[in-house]
């Protein structure tokens, strides 16, 4: 005992040490990106103790694990008759395809990664801020006449906040069905209001809980979506999520996001993906009923397919979605990111495209609400104004809008950003609108943003400060843990 309490600090190095080694070997062993790979091994084997915390907080891939399972949702017999309706014939798939040219290819991605089916008669509505957004779901709550089904990456029980969720709580109590999901890192509510929540008989879990919620911001794996269902007709997915930050009319920095919503077939999927999300967070057998899928009288006709990635994916199935569009566009790319720290791929295709003479336009925030994601997106940015790519900062308040245009006729507008988080780690949901009218209604989005950003320059972005560039350069090493 006395030989391990005067060697006690070397015993625990060496600890460290073999422990660490076997990361490594894991990490090796699982073929992960080289670049994330080796910023865990450099960590694991540089900081002693510090490099296995990061390590066990952010480097466990669940993805291969499996510990997220839709089997449970997916084999139900409702769901399954479900997704066998929304086949389309291959008459109708020839229109779009002749439609959409080579942008055709993204149908067929999405089905034989995640059996993602395109459906064509939906109501698309564009929707520009919170302020919009709340006005619009507050009516669809007030109306709604079954169930109101709710997952969000952020719900405060700040002003807008509490106001909806008292909203829903007179529902519950009115009879309606109430599930929400909501993340334990990203939203804060306060003990008194779940237990109103409670006792209004709304349900309500939270996805994958942590100790210490407010140190863990970037905590892995996190539920990035935004949905909402209401009475299996409705649809809302986007980037606004339930917070006085979305809320212009009580926020003191302008925040400018754009959301959907959606009316028609693409609901059921929306509903089923909540159902994936429902039962894992519920740690029950979720039993699903045609209720929740009832038939809708949409007349119009959107083609739309959801895009929905996460640990419980095979595939990075967003990702590659976003990667074909940029490789196979012909004339203009339009992208809107709070956060652009994208993977080898993406940073490739913009630059093959902007120097095949294709117009590439990019906006991201000025000012992020991230100090270091700032620094590692601006580390990026030499890399595509070298290839002519237009990149242009947003300058009255944040933008936190995640949407890309493609040739006027192909659009997506959900809840990735541009980052290897949002491809890799968090669930997230997009969803991909093959539509020249929503991709002219989000060009003018694109076009009235751009008249308050400013125009970076190539030579006057070499020249900034090497005090500057050296802090880019270390928040793009940890770019991959972000």
């Amino acid at each position: 005992m006395d030989y391990v309490r005067n060697h006690i600090w070397q015993i625990l190095i060496l600890l460290n040490y073999i422990i660490a080694l076997s990361a490594v070997v894991t990490i090796l062993l699982k073929k992960v990106n080289p670049t994330k790979a080796l910023s865990y091994i450099i960590g694991l084997l540089a900081l002693p103790f510090i490099g296995l915390i990061v390590y066990y907080l952010f480097g466990q891939e669940y993805r291969k694990t499996k510990i997220f399972s839709r089997k449970n949702v997916l084999n139900q017999s409702v769901v399954k008759k479900i997704q066998e309706k929304l086949e389309l014939d291959h008459k109708t798939i020839d229109k779009v395809d002749d439609l959409l040219d080579q942008k055709s290819k993204l149908i067929p991605l999405l089905y034989n990664n995640e059996k993602s089916k395109l459906t064509i008669n939906n109501d698309v509505k564009l929707i520009k801020n919170g302020d919009e957004k709340f006005k619009l779901l507050f009516k669809d709550i007030k109306e709604a006449k079954h169930h109101i089904h709710l997952e969000y990456f952020v719900i405060k029980d700040d002003k807008i906040g509490s106001e909806l969720l008292n909203l829903l709580c007179e529902k519950s109590i009115d009879g309606l069905e109430i599930r929400i999901s909501i993340d334990d890192v990203g939203s804060s509510i306060s003990s008194k209001m779940k237990r109103q929540i409670k006792e209004a008989g709304i349900e309500m879990n939270s996805f994958m809980p942590v100790l210490f919620g407010k140190f863990t911001g970037q905590m892995n794996y996190r539920d990035h979506r935004k949905i909402v269902v209401i009475d299996g007709k409705i649809g809302y997915v986007g980037g606004i999520n339930i917070s006085d930050n979305y809320v212009n009319a009580n926020n003191t920095r302008y925040w400018r996001d754009t959301h959907i919503r959606v009316v028609g077939e693409t609901v059921k999927q929306l509903q089923i993906l909540f159902f994936t999300t429902w039962d894992f967070v519920s740690k029950g057998q979720t039993e699903i009923s045609n209720a929740y899928f009832p038939e809708h009288n949409c007349v119009e006709n959107v083609p739309l397919q959801l895009a929905a990635s996460g640990p419980d994916t095979d595939w990075s199935n967003i990702m590659e979605a976003i990667f074909v569009a940029i490789t196979n566009a012909e004339d203009h790319i339009y992208i809107t990111t709070p956060y652009f720290i994208p993977n080898g791929e993406i940073v490739t295709a913009l630059q093959v495209a902007s120097r095949s003479n294709i117009t590439v336009k990019i906006i991201i925030p000025k000012k992020s609400d991230s100090w270091i994601a700032e620094y590692a997106t601006n580390s990026y940015l030499q890399l595509l104004l070298e290839a002519g790519v237009e990149v242009y900062q947003y300058t009255k308040g944040f933008i936190h809008a995640k949407t890309m245009v493609v040739d006027g006729v192909f659009s997506t507008i959900g809840t990735t950003n541009m980052d290897y988080r949002s491809f890799n780690i968090n669930f997230e949901v997009n969803a991909l609108v093959y539509n020249k009218k929503i991709s002219s209604e989000l060009t003018q989005f694109f076009n009235d943003d751009l008249k308050d950003c400013c125009q970076l320059h190539l030579e006057s972005w070499q020249n900034r400060a090497k005090r500057t560039k050296l802090i880019e350069a270390l928040a793009r090493l940890m770019a991959p843990l972000l």
